[in-house]
């Protein structure tokens, strides 16, 4: 009887606690700033389309598209796999520069596709527009990201800049496609759309090319190198399906790249490594007689300690690119570079999120590990 008395005077305390009124949730601007700036509908804005200048990692412009931030051609979705065509409709390395002395930024842009995120990756890096800036010494800087709550994201990246004008970079969405693009500042402001850059490093290779897992697009290892070396990036990665397609070929070969990237095996085996790798290198090298091509080992799954049949994968598929590397340099093929994969996610198993794909951490490791070997083939 006790207990019973015991319970009821809980329950009745508990609907005493519900029937008081609960206090307000406290306001978004007192937990995140930065929150409440993205969040904020601003008024006298001027806003610039970013078509009318163009943005970086969007070759073939003189082809038609079947949306204008595609990264192939329309032609493409005749010679490429299904696959291949529907990923390539993300914005993926695409960048945008642009000189302003605003004191606020603003982005409206429209996504492609309603699922923002993925269960191992954030809205900000799959849908986010990543902003960065030239700081006074010459070197990019992260600025802030957009953290897109809807198809239609109409928000305040960054505001209470500080007083100057400065060169900006926008890095659109990795596992998204966009529909259009704007860039708002307060009425008043100087704004210059800065168009693309020439001689891009060109990158093909898999999901973790395109992107995955990044926080924010400007984490790639593909857009730290670019910022590294100053340089424009084409990213052609095809989530699963960096394969060595000769069909892709065929639009490598009508960029002028400072320098071709093959980082596929991660979606390869080694029969297929050795049936496809020397095919694509040749296909480059006669289009192409002196721009340089790196081949890319598979990064080491952060786990294959512990999976014997991992390791194994990736003993394998080195060994099978080292063959093809030695042939092709026996063949006389000059402007060749090689990239182990052994330490591209570093040693302690810490540069992957799911084992496979990398983390913000792997991804500066990876650029940590690809910058030398890039600068020698540059050149």
């Amino acid at each position: 009887m006790k207990l019973i008395h015991v319970l009821s005077a809980l329950a009745l305390a508990s609907l005493q606690l519900a029937a008081q009124p609960t206090a307000p949730a406290p306001e978004i601007s007192k937990l995140d700033p930065a929150m409440a700036a993205n969040q904020t509908a601003a008024v006298n804005l001027t806003w610039h389309d970013v078509t009318t200048w163009g943005v970086e990692g969007r070759e073939w412009i003189d082809q038609e598209r079947l949306r204008w931030f595609d990264r192939l051609p329309a032609a493409a979705e005749k010679t490429v796999t299904k696959a291949v065509w529907s990923l390539s409709r993300d914005s993926a390395g695409m960048m945008v520069r642009f000189k302003t002395d605003a004191t606020a930024i603003h982005v409206h842009y429209k996504l492609s596709k309603a699922a923002l995120a993925m269960p191992h990756m954030p809205a900000t890096g799959v849908s986010g527009v990543d902003l960065y800036a030239r700081a006074p010494d010459g070197k990019w800087r992260w600025v802030q990201v957009a953290k897109p709550t809807a198809q239609d994201v109409r928000v305040e990246v960054i505001k209470d800049l500080a007083p100057g004008e400065r060169e900006y970079a926008a890095y659109l969405p990795l596992y998204n496609g966009v529909d259009s693009l704007e860039i708002g500042v307060p009425a008043g402001a100087k704004f210059e759309g800065l168009g693309p850059r020439a001689k891009p490093i060109v990158f093909y290779g898999t999901s973790i090319t395109h992107g995955a897992c990044a926080s924010r697009p400007g984490m790639v290892h593909t857009a730290i190198l670019g910022r590294r070396f100053d340089l424009p990036v084409v990213n052609l990665g095809f989530s699963g399906n960096g394969r060595m397609d000769a069909a892709v070929g065929e639009f490598l070969t009508a960029i002028d790249a400072a320098v071709y990237v093959i980082d596929c095996l991660p979606n390869m085996g080694p029969a297929d490594v050795r049936a496809k790798c020397a095919p694509l290198v040749k296909q480059l090298r006669a289009a192409k007689p002196t721009t340089p091509i790196v081949l890319v080992e598979d990064r080491r799954y952060t786990n294959d300690w512990v999976t014997p049949t991992k390791a194994k994968f990736h003993d394998d598929n080195h060994a099978a690119l080292r063959e093809v590397f030695a042939g092709l340099q026996a063949e006389g093929v000059k402007n060749l570079f090689y990239i182990p994969g052994d330490h591209l996610y570093g040693d302690d198993g810490e540069g992957a999120t799911d084992g496979s794909h990398a983390s913000d951490l792997g991804f500066m490791r990876q650029a940590d590990v690809m910058e030398p070997v890039l600068r020698a083939a540059l050149k």
